[in-house]
């Protein structure tokens, strides 16, 4: 699940996406809470939650990996505003520190590298295009699942005939603030823990 919270650029509202989809979608409203469903099944995509501030402390929460805790608030957001449904959603962190432990050039592009990264409980195979990527280093990794705040679902896919399980992350790509905006992925501090939940405070702008 995907949940973007920015009051300077739409306000107070907490924004839920479920699911993207092309497909042709119904709105119904319930006080603050507007449910964004699809058409032909009913099946819920997305919910909109106005005056968000006056429900939770937003900013008491990691949004890019979402917990039990605040699932339960939206349930209780959900029923204070009469819609009678909860949220059944993945809480396992989707964004969480990785490490490289291998680096290798990839057979078919001379910009692209396959890494093998260590997360925690398992490894990956990732091909990343960073020009600073290196072995050894600390970095955000999307699995799969994940719903990047541009929108962007993480999916397997193959890159010119690698296989690739997930992303490595750039600041810009996380939407983090005071993110360089000059190509190159998010390199933490070696201290941070491998299979961790990527925070807020691990990321040192400049």
């Amino acid at each position: 699940m995907q949940v973007v919270y920015n009051r300077e650029g739409i306000g107070d509202v907490l924004l839920l996406t479920l699911h993207q989809t092309d497909e042709k979608t119904t709105v119904e409203q319930y006080g603050d809470v507007t449910r964004i469903a699809k058409a032909d099944t009913n099946e819920a995509v997305a919910y909109n939650i106005f005056n968000a501030s006056a429900y939770l402390d937003v900013n008491h929460y990691e949004l890019l990996n979402i917990d039990e805790e605040f699932v339960k608030q939206v349930d209780s957001i959900f029923k204070q505003n009469d819609l009678n449904e909860s949220l059944h959603v993945d809480v396992s962190p989707k964004f969480v520190v990785g490490q490289i432990d291998q680096l290798d050039s990839h057979e078919d592009s001379s910009k692209l590298s396959v890494c093998h990264v260590n997360v925690g409980d398992e490894q990956l195979q990732i091909v990343c295009g960073a020009p600073n990527v290196a072995e050894g280093q600390k970095v955000v990794v999307a699995k799969v699942g994940a719903i990047m705040p541009s929108g962007l679902e993480i999916k397997d896919s193959e890159l010119r005939g690698v296989s690739s399980t997930g992303m490595i992350c750039a600041a810009r790509e996380l939407n983090l603030p005071n993110a360089p905006q000059e190509k190159g992925i998010l390199v933490l501090d070696d201290q941070e823990t491998v299979g961790e939940p990527f925070a807020l405070s691990m990321y040192r702008s400049g």
